[in-house]
């Protein structure tokens, strides 16, 4: 399921990737670039409820292989078929409603079928995947974007969803109580289960934990769809003396991938001293290094990648702490839909994120800035409101720090 995992969202970067490429060649304005990416989530949002609501029903397999299927047809249909705005805008959003069928899913086939050892463990390295599909995805997309152009570069991206789907079908087996699609009524409800998404956010630890998932996303998923685009631009600007050694692809792999043990670590950081801290701590982190980042433009080619590679350790350092808190927080018969709205909520934030950084950008750019340093701030601002307002209610006077 770790390697289906990587597979599955090896295209989560070709469009991050081209970018700056589909902007020059479209003609589109910051904030037209930052929506294209924001569309992503768009469709992720829109099937995540759906998907994760139906794994307390039926074989959750079923659900990832469909999951595969959409998101080929999103990426292949963007690398074959796309020629504006609009149109991509469809075909990002298809790619999105696949991985909603693959993540959260996947996520749920781990945890029905390991019931030993600490399970916050297991779904640490699940969540740590992420980054190397990520990181994976930044470099072959790269290559492949310099080598034949972004058009090809989606369309062979386009093989791991399907392929990731394959290799959880064949290489998991459905569990003695799971049920088919033919076996269930579906009813429209499912795809919003409000009645039991209230009963999930009446456990005051879960709704915090899912709160932190939303303030982290804005922050990951805006830093990765604009972190080939900032790195091209500072390798362009690079003052005299100052030449980058990696491409912004290779840059953006290696930044992804740090991430990878700090969100493995961070869970056991959070074990050891509490997962209310830790996630405080780590977010004091991410919100000092984020500002340093967007202030640094212009500066040595060294300090730049420091503090890419500082800021995507703390972004991640409490991933796997706010996931794992939210799967053992909740009750079993409700677990699947407490996971579908985190996930939801953490991606709904997510798709806000990459259209709140280029609108950013654009504004202070018209004021005459950069604008680095403003879209930064205006990502990383989102956790200091979490910060404050779990520390004066939510968390108020919780055992978690002692």
């Amino acid at each position: 399921m770790l390697f289906a995992q990587v597979l599955s969202i090896l295209g989560f970067a070709s469009y991050p990737s081209a970018l700056p490429i589909i902007q020059a060649e479209w003609q589109l304005s910051n904030l037209e670039s930052g929506f294209l990416a924001s569309c992503f989530f768009i469709g992720y949002v829109l099937m995540v409820p759906l998907a994760t609501t139906l794994t307390d029903r039926i074989d959750t397999r079923q659900i990832y292989l469909c999951g595969g299927i959409l998101g080929f047809t999103g990426l292949f249909g963007m690398g074959y078929l796309s020629h504006h705005f609009f149109d991509s805008c469809a075909y990002l959003i298809v790619h999105g409603a696949g991985i909603a069928g693959m993540y959260m899913p996947g996520l749920k086939i781990i945890a029905d079928r390991i019931k030993v050892g600490e399970v916050t463990r297991h779904i640490s390295f699940y969540t740590a995947f992420f980054g190397i599909g990520a990181a994976s995805s930044y470099l072959s997309s790269g290559l492949l974007i310099d080598a034949w152009g972004w058009r090809i570069a989606f369309m062979c991206t386009a093989l791991g969803p399907l392929l990731g789907g394959l290799l959880a079908w064949l290489g998991t087996q459905r569990l003695a109580h799971e049920k088919t699609w033919w076996d269930i009524h579906f009813d429209i409800r499912d795809a919003f289960p409000w009645a039991r998404w209230q009963r999930v956010m009446q456990v005051k630890e879960a709704m915090a934990y899912m709160l932190g998932y939303a303030a982290h996303s804005i922050e990951l998923f805006a830093s990765r769809s604009w972190l080939v685009a900032f790195f091209t631009f500072a390798i362009v600007n690079a003052p005299g003396g100052s030449e980058f050694p990696l491409t912004a692809t290779v840059i953006a792999t290696l930044i992804n991938l740090i991430g990878v043990p700090a969100s493995i670590l961070g869970n056991e950081m959070a074990l050891r001293l509490g997962r209310h801290r830790w996630i405080y701590i780590v977010m004091t982190g991410s919100i000092v290094s984020g500002l340093l980042l967007g202030a640094s433009v212009g500066s040595h080619w060294t300090w730049l990648i420091a503090l890419g590679l500082l800021h995507s350790i703390f972004i991640m350092a409490d991933s796997a702490t706010l996931t794992a808190g939210l799967v053992i927080s909740v009750p079993e018969e409700i677990k699947g839909t407490a996971m579908g709205l985190h996930s939801v909520m953490g991606f709904g934030a997510g798709l806000l994120g990459p259209a709140i950084f280029g609108a950013a950008l654009d504004l202070s750019r018209a004021w005459g800035h950069d604008g680095w340093l403003a879209a930064y701030s205006s990502i990383v601002i989102w956790s200091l409101f979490f910060m404050v307002y779990t520390k004066y209610i939510l968390w108020k006077n919780s055992r978690h720090f002692a």
